[in-house]
């Protein structure tokens, strides 16, 4: 039974009938292909025989039935491409119909099938011309980008028959190309087809390949930003740390989305935070910083990316070897200060509290017989001031 695929097929591209040249059948590649045979007597064929081979290159034995027996009950004889792969309507044998289908076609069944009776007289035979086809879309890129003009590709991967490859423009005009670049493997064809544009209404482009064989037309489209130059990113360093120099790449004002990394002289990615975006009337503005340690040559790269592009936009910065340790002295210089601010903020608040008479400060140069005698003079009845306390007297204390 056929998928709804392949009837679409079939209504899409129907069995083309010439007295000249028989009869021609389509089929996708992949699909089960039906050729016709038939009387237009619809005589009763049962008991007949019929053969079935490919004209091209050596007639290949593709189906033979002879009164019951045949290719798939044991009658030897049949090819091996074509082996376990085609059968005949059996019900339809007592109305004339001698159709086979072959299923999982390739592009390798294209080409002029016999079928023949020739136990009859006269002996008759009916041509029929299958056409597989392999239909794949075109695969369209932008190889680059300049200020008035674009290099776009456009690739057919695999196609069979062999289509006509064309760059069109929105209005369907053709634009001029270069000679295509073509290989055949497999009874597949591959088909490259570059060309440049410039700047239209609409930098809307198609690239559009028809087979005309079958009747098939398929076509890719692609939008060119602008038909400019994407801009370059701009550097910035935001200062050293103990970690390393931070350096922040900016770009603005960008279509298609650009994508941003940091790399350093060998072309290596490095690591870097998450990419800040904003997006305004369909362009882009990213930030992408980084933290960058000491290489060989302190060389670092931004480099620019953009969807559906194949250009990358470079800019590089070249840092000092002085820039890397002025972070130690930034590091030491800040920690004394901070000492500093300490010692005076400590000095400003005991001054504070010495003149508001909070605290007070004693210091007591006598000798130990003065301070003994002072003591004795000078306890209250009822002081708990024992000799550890006036120990600590001696020396200068806060009270």
């Amino acid at each position: 039974m056929l998928s709804a695929s392949q009837l679409l097929w079939f209504l899409a591209f129907p069995i083309l009938y010439s007295l000249a040249e028989g009869i021609k059948v389509f089929a996708p590649e992949g699909s089960d292909a039906i050729l016709p045979c038939s009387f237009s007597t619809k005589e009763n064929i049962v008991q007949k025989l019929f053969d079935w081979r490919k004209v091209d290159p050596n007639k290949q034995e593709v189906f033979m039935y002879d009164g019951g027996l045949h290719y798939s009950n044991g009658l030897p004889g049949q090819d091996e491409h074509f082996r376990g792969r085609v059968s005949y309507f059996s019900q339809e044998l007592q109305f004339g119909n001698a159709s086979i289908i072959i299923r999982n076609t390739t592009v390798a069944d294209s080409g002029n099938y016999t079928c023949g009776f020739p136990h009859l007289q006269p002996e008759q035979t009916f041509n029929i011309k299958l056409v597989v086809g392999a239909v794949l879309k075109p695969l369209v890129g932008i190889l680059n980008i300049s200020e008035d003009k674009a290099w776009l590709k456009c690739e057919v991967r695999g196609a069979s028959p062999k289509p006509k490859v064309e760059w069109r423009d929105s209005d369907g005009n053709i634009l001029p190309a270069e000679e295509p670049q073509v290989s055949y493997k497999g009874d597949h064809y591959y088909i490259t087809l570059l060309t440049t544009v410039t700047r239209t209404n609409t930098n809307i482009f198609h690239c559009v390949a028809t087979q005309e064989e079958i009747g098939h037309k398929t076509k890719d489209k692609l939008y060119v930003p602008y038909c400019a130059e994407a801009p370059k990113p701009h550097i910035t360093i935001l200062g050293a740390t103990e970690s390393g120099v931070q350096l922040k790449c900016d770009v603005g004002g960008v279509h298609p989305k650009p994508k941003l990394q940091w790399k350093d002289s060998d072309g290596n990615v490095l690591s870097a935070e998450d990419p800040v975006i904003s997006e305004r009337g369909g362009r882009y503005n990213v930030t992408l910083c980084t933290t960058v340690t000491p290489t060989k040559t302190n060389c670092f790269h931004c480099v620019v990316k953009q969807e559906g592009s194949y250009q990358v936009i470079d800019q590089e910065i070249n840092l000092s070897e002085n820039l890397f340790k002025s972070k130690s002295g930034q590091v030491i210089t800040g920690w004394l200060g901070g000492c500093f601010i300490g010692i005076l903020s400590f000095a400003f608040v005991l001054a504070v509290l010495v003149t508001t008479k909070t605290i007070s400060i004693h210091f007591n140069r006598g000798c130990l017989r003065n301070a003994n005698s002072s003591s004795e003079e000078t306890t209250a009845p009822g002081s708990e001031t024992g000799p550890e306390e006036l120990r600590v007297l001696r020396n200068g204390s806060v009270v």
